[in-house]
């Protein structure tokens, strides 16, 4: 009679195959110099018993526990969470770890780690310590923490940072916001529109200033001003509304805001409703993102669409080649963004470009 899965060890394998644990660690582990016919031989075991390797088992065959552990921001994701406002980015960046790390033989956990913490060293160090990740993926603002990165090289752990493109250790990984911005406001600009407002993200994320810099790269370029079209936010909802209040409440409002997110995006459109000013006859709009929600508003927006998924998935794949012992990469990773055009964008109505 066969074994139920969940009691079959490795032990039982090893002894099914007449092999020592360590050989079986070593087929497990997918590691060199391991004689065909024994790798055959190990796996006709594992298929007979049924056998799913456990961390432990792998771990027997050498230091790799195969686990890449991803860290997010706990106050935004909590709060995202409880809210039900949607998590798209952390869905596409376990989409491109999770996957990648699958393809390998690794698995992605993830902790959430509140930077603002005074316990963030104690916190992190409790997680390596009980997880023994083979890698870390940052992501903003984690991404540019210098608590985390040197506790990473202090501990001699691979890791990869996204959205970040400072010198320094780890892997630098970016989608290139600044380059994002200039597509947005390009495309307003190709459409016809010269007073172009622009909402920006939280400043504790590099990011949000890269962004800034491209549409006012942008404007210069195009010869517009940009006097009274920035406005502030954090990434909130509540946050675009009042950038929108600042930048449509005024005698001579633009007649098109590009909006960092799409949560401030949507609130903007809401704003504008509520003051019956109609997207896209009167104010076009674009937003950051492009999480699922901004194709089913009326009208549909225009967006950015962040390429997070093939991010994360290039931060695993380079985890996991410097652990093979890969060359090391120096040089910051760009992963572009693109831009989805819909109905939120039009070129502004005679006498108000």
């Amino acid at each position: 009679m066969a074994r139920r899965k969940q009691n079959v060890t490795i032990k039982h394998v090893a002894a099914d195959a007449g092999v020592s644990l360590q050989t079986v660690s070593r087929v497990i582990n997918k590691e060199p110099n391991v004689r065909p016919e024994m790798i055959e031989r190990v796996q006709a075991s594992i298929d007979k018993l049924g056998y799913v390797p456990s961390i432990a088992a792998q771990r027997m065959g050498g230091s790799r526990s195969r686990l890449i552990l991803a860290l997010n921001d706990r106050e935004r994701t909590i709060e995202a969470w409880r809210l039900r406002e949607g998590t798209d980015w952390v869905d596409q960046m376990l989409l491109g770890g999770m996957l990648t790390c699958a393809e390998h033989g690794y698995r992605m956990i993830v902790e959430l780690v509140d930077t603002h913490s005074d316990h963030i060293e104690r916190e992190l160090q409790g997680a390596i310590a009980a997880l023994q990740p083979d890698g870390v993926v940052l992501t903003p603002p984690h991404s540019e923490n210098p608590l985390i990165v040197d506790l990473l090289v202090d501990h001699k752990i691979s890791f990869a940072r996204i959205g970040s493109i400072k010198p320094g250790p780890g892997f630098a990984l970016t989608m290139d916001d600044e380059r994002a911005a200039r597509l947005a406001t390009e495309h307003l600009v190709e459409l016809g529109h010269k007073r172009i407002g622009f909402i920006a993200g939280s400043m504790e994320y590099e990011l949000s200033g890269w962004r800034v810099d491209g549409w006012r790269e942008s404007m210069a370029k195009a010869g517009l001003a940009t006097d009274g079209l920035l406005a502030q936010g954090d990434f909130s909802y509540a946050s675009g509304t009042a950038a929108a209040r600042e930048l449509l409440d005024v005698a001579n409002p633009p007649t098109a805001i590009v909006a960092s997110n799409d949560q401030m995006a949507l609130a903007t459109l809401e704003y504008a409703r509520e003051r019956g000013i109609e997207v896209p006859t009167d104010l076009s709009l674009v937003s950051f993102d492009d999480t699922p929600i901004v194709r089913f508003t009326h009208p549909p927006l225009t967006a950015i669409v962040q390429p997070i998924a093939a991010v994360s998935a290039r931060a695993v794949e380079l985890i996991i080649a410097d652990q093979a012992g890969a060359e090391k990469i120096d040089e910051p990773i760009v992963v572009p963004a693109t831009i989805v055009l819909r109905a939120s964008t039009v070129s502004p109505r005679k006498g108000r470009a």
